[in-house]
């Protein structure tokens, strides 16, 4: 009688590990040893940590961000945003991310506060940046002047400023929230209508380097 063959260990994937982090994550933070609890739980090997999760709790935290941002896109997909308003655009797209978030809002918050520490700054900021490519991607953005940077500037500042408000937000149906949002967005459409109005007027005026040209050729 031959020994039965044993079947192939199952892959463990970074989502896995996530998905066991998020239990103990709103208690316990984004920790190495939560990381270590979640890949036990998802039957995780050590060598599998090592190599799904180099740089510790914080590649865990940019799982995390990326699952969010795999499921904004997925539910803005879904949208007619062709049909909306660059607004309407902007406030779909940050409430996506924000709803991809709702059933995880304290570990959410966790991750927050994680990469509002010095050593995880530059993380964090890379970590939105990508949110908010995405984000714009999503809902239809081709620049790519120097109003691709811009852009992303500005929405970083909205959808970062909007979810600190909403993790604090007691309000029924998020009202706070969902005016905060409005007001944010507001206050980029006015700057837009800003921008566009000086450049209309200045249209017709030198260029820079007209105006060093001309002073550059003085006989």
């Amino acid at each position: 009688m031959t020994a039965r063959a044993k079947k192939p260990a199952k892959s463990v994937s970074r989502e896995d590990v996530l998905k066991a982090a998020l239990k103990h994550a709103p208690f316990d933070g984004f920790t190495e040893s939560v990381l270590e609890r979640a890949g036990k739980e998802a039957g995780a090997s050590e060598d599998d940590l090592a190599r799904l999760f180099p740089e510790g709790a914080l590649d865990l935290v940019e799982a995390f961000s990326d699952w969010a941002d795999d499921e904004m896109e997925a539910a803005l997909a879904k949208k007619k945003l062709a049909a909306m308003k660059i607004r309407d655009r902007i406030k779909t797209a940050v409430w996506a991310r924000i709803d991809a978030l709702r059933n995880d809002k304290e570990a959410a918050r966790r991750a927050g506060a994680f990469l509002t520490l010095p050593p995880h700054a530059a993380a964090g900021a890379k970590l939105l940046y990508r949110t908010v490519d995405r984000m714009w991607r999503a809902v239809g953005d081709t620049s790519t002047d120097f109003n691709f940077y811009t852009k992303r500037a500005i929405l970083a500042g909205v959808y970062s400023s909007t979810l600190m408000r909403w993790f604090t937000d007691q309000s029924g149906d998020e009202a706070e929230t969902k005016a905060f949002l409005d007001a944010r967005i507001e206050n980029v459409m006015q700057f837009e209508k800003f921008k566009a109005q000086v450049k209309a007027r200045t249209k017709d005026w030198p260029s820079l380097s007209d105006m060093l040209g001309r002073f550059g050729s003085r006989p």
